[in-house]
């Protein structure tokens, strides 16, 4: 970009420059050469396309599961999880070996069991995550959590969230109970053709001492 005096104000393209006025100076730049068109269709652009339509897909579903534990991303305390809890999208999304490239989703990557680790992995802020410290079962009725009885811990609190990855949807759960190193059950909400993550706190003495899916 380059400003320029001239007696005649030009506005508007003239072959590839473009001209146009930006706080009050006349100003004079080369034509961009992206284009629209050719985006959407050129074989070029192919591969770009492709990244675009899964780095949407992955940032639609981070933020829907991200809005659907605010309450525990505030108490998180970290600026930049929204970022990191991003790149472990885009991670889970590259396990997704059944779809073809540009249509691959983090539903499939998940429903591996690599997938799954990454998730159970992942950090909310300070809050250790209970990884392979807990365990999830359930039958027709109840979901009933098992807890390392070695965890400081003396209340639970369980998300269980419902994923609609078509809509970018989800809904959710939550019940808080008493541990007494005990299994614990919980009423279950949804199906088993449901598409559910399940999220716990621990709770030591009225403070959150560890979080994470399970």
């Amino acid at each position: 970009m380059a400003t320029y005096e001239s007696l005649i104000k030009i506005k508007g393209t003239v072959r590839d420059l473009v001209f146009y006025e930006l706080n009050g100076k006349n100003v004079v730049r080369k034509k961009s050469g992206f284009n629209k068109t050719a985006f959407k269709k050129s074989p070029t652009y192919e591969k770009v396309r492709q990244n675009s339509s899964e780095f949407g897909h992955c940032s639609k579903v981070g933020k829907m599961i991200r809005q659907a534990l605010v309450p525990y991303i505030k108490i998180a305390g970290d600026p930049l999880l929204y970022q990191t809890f991003a790149k472990i999208m885009t991670e889970i999304k590259d396990l997704d070996d059944v779809s073809e490239r540009g249509k691959r989703t983090v539903k499939n990557g998940l429903s591996t069991e690599k997938g799954k680790e990454i998730l159970k992995n992942f950090q909310f802020g300070k809050y250790s995550h209970v990884g392979n410290e807990a365990f999830i079962s359930s039958d027709l009725w109840e979901v009933k959590l098992n807890l390392n009885k070695q965890i400081q811990a003396d209340e639970v609190s369980l998300v269980m969230l419902k994923i609609d990855f078509e809509n970018y949807l989800t809904e959710s759960f939550e019940e808080k109970r008493i541990w007494n190193k005990e299994e614990i059950s919980f009423q279950k909400h949804y199906s088993d053709d449901d598409f559910v993550l399940y999220f716990i706190a621990l709770y030591n003495e009225g403070k959150i001492v560890r979080m994470g899916f399970l």
